[in-house]
């Protein structure tokens, strides 16, 4: 039993790690370009199964060898997710486009696996040393990842339905959404970035991380 509810905590811990302020604000400017709920869905899955790839392979090492990452490394993984939003928000400010079709369907994929990378998977990696058994550690792992997936698929469809039924009635609405979206992230990852290299410490001489 309680195998059982550590798992049912896994599944819920994911779903709600998908809630994250910088999941949110990724996918909604990835989305806004879109012009089908089922290809927004599609997004926050793709998405989901990118972050878990990256969890489940860091996770791994961590069962495996007992790998230990200090604060300097946490908080470098956490940086990556803030110039990553930096360079999401002007690519829709400046509407840049992949392809002639609409963004690229790698591109929820590799926000999802630098996300993984991030110190804000460290809900699940703190959890995971705590469990003797690598195989039942490996698959707490999975649970999360689902849990993630299917939570960023809920959210992503959240965030989709409205916009894409507004600009069905008001088609030049997609644009100011689309550069509202890309201010937003552009904003944000510029707070993540100072937050990360000066609040926290990583381009001082005394860094604090702590997994989250």
């Amino acid at each position: 039993m309680s195998l059982f509810l550590t798992f049912i905590a896994s599944l819920m811990l994911g779903m709600r790690h998908a809630t994250d302020p910088d999941h949110i604000v990724a996918v909604t400017t990835i989305v806004s370009r879109e012009r089908s709920v089922v290809k927004a869905a599609g997004i926050g899955a793709l998405w989901g199964v990118g972050h878990t790839i990256t969890l489940l392979v860091v996770g791994g090492a961590i069962i495996a060898f007992k790998i230990v990452f200090n604060a300097r490394v946490g908080l470098s993984m956490e940086l990556c997710v803030a110039v990553m939003l930096i360079v999401l928000g002007v690519l829709n400010l400046f509407d840049v486009r992949t392809n002639a079709g609409g963004p690229s369907a790698s591109r929820p994929f590799f926000v999802g696996v630098v996300h993984g990378l991030a110190g804000s998977a460290g809900a699940a990696l703190l959890i995971v040393p705590l469990i003797d058994d690598p195989r039942w550690a490996a698959l707490y792992l999975v649970t999360f990842g689902f849990g993630t997936i299917v939570g960023m698929t809920i959210v992503t469809l959240t965030i989709a339905a409205p916009s894409l039924l507004a600009t069905a009635h008001i088609p030049s609405l997609q644009r100011s959404l689309r550069f509202a979206s890309g201010a937003v992230s552009l904003v944000f990852g510029l707070y993540l970035a100072h937050r990360i290299g000066f609040g926290d410490g990583l381009f001082t001489s005394d860094p604090r991380w702590t997994p989250r």
